[in-house]
């Protein structure tokens, strides 16, 4: 059971390893979005936007629901709203601690 976790949170973890599959998943948490939207909001060519919308698909983190001609893209956890918050915090904090630490070396040298 342990080890199937693990293996989940890999899977998971290595499906969100893309820069335009997290910046796809950001736009999703404001609210369900065609592939058009997503391509205009981040600027990306269409080709690009499919290639990592398949991919976060493949491994349940999004769903296409039909909408005539067109498929509009949700989360398909809530969840993962929380996971990106989390993850922008964990970077604040790194980002806080870089610059204290070149203040320290800044006061070192002075």
């Amino acid at each position: 059971m342990n080890l199937e976790m693990q293996k989940f949170k890999a899977d998971f973890f290595k499906a969100l390893a893309h820069p335009l599959r997290i910046r796809i998943l950001e736009l999703l948490a404001e609210g369900d979005k065609n592939v058009n939207e997503i391509q205009t909001l981040i600027g990306s060519e269409g080709s690009a936007v499919s290639q990592q919308l398949t991919v976060l698909r493949a491994k349940n983190i999004v769903y296409g629901t039909k909408d005539g001609n067109r498929v509009i893209y949700s989360l398909r956890d809530p969840m993962i709203v929380e996971l990106l918050s989390v993850a922008k915090q964990i970077f604040n904090n790194h980002l806080v601690d870089t610059i204290s630490l070149l203040d320290k070396i800044g006061e070192e040298d002075n």
